[in-house]
């Protein structure tokens, strides 16, 4: 039993800390692409991002399960929002990769176009994960 709570505490540690990196890695792309001025120099460096901001999400997750796991799978209200919560951020991020795999580089506007489609779906992804955050650590 003992460890149990050792594997929860750390788990916590570990997906606190998850959160907050991946909070920090959002505002880090969100600044990469105010201040992006060509679209392959900028698809280049964001193929090493995104396994980055995905290595993240999937932290969260890997965490949150063992969490879920250790407390004998409680489904509380919190729970099931987080794991919607996480379904969108992995729906979000599978949208800016496609998004960016499939754009027309060839169209004068295509990466105005991709940033502002990109700020939005940024600006979701932050505002769910500090408004999950807050209500999880009131």
């Amino acid at each position: 039993m003992q460890f149990m709570e050792e594997m929860y505490a750390m788990s916590i540690g570990i997906h606190n800390a998850g959160v907050l990196i991946l909070i920090g890695i959002i505002v880090m792309n969100w600044v990469h692409l105010m201040r992006a001025e060509d679209i392959r120099v900028y698809a280049r460096q964001m193929r090493i991002m995104m396994p980055v901001s995905s290595s993240f999400i999937f932290l969260i997750l890997f965490t949150g399960m063992v969490m879920m796991a250790a407390k004998h799978l409680s489904f509380t209200l919190e729970n099931i929002a987080m794991i919607l919560f996480a379904v969108a951020m992995v729906v979000l991020e599978a949208k800016r990769y496609g998004s960016l795999k499939h754009i027309n580089l060839k169209a004068d506007n295509a990466f105005a176009i991709y940033k502002e489609k990109t700020y939005r779906l940024f600006g979701a992804e932050l505002t769910m994960n500090v408004l999950m955050s807050l209500w999880m650590w009131r």
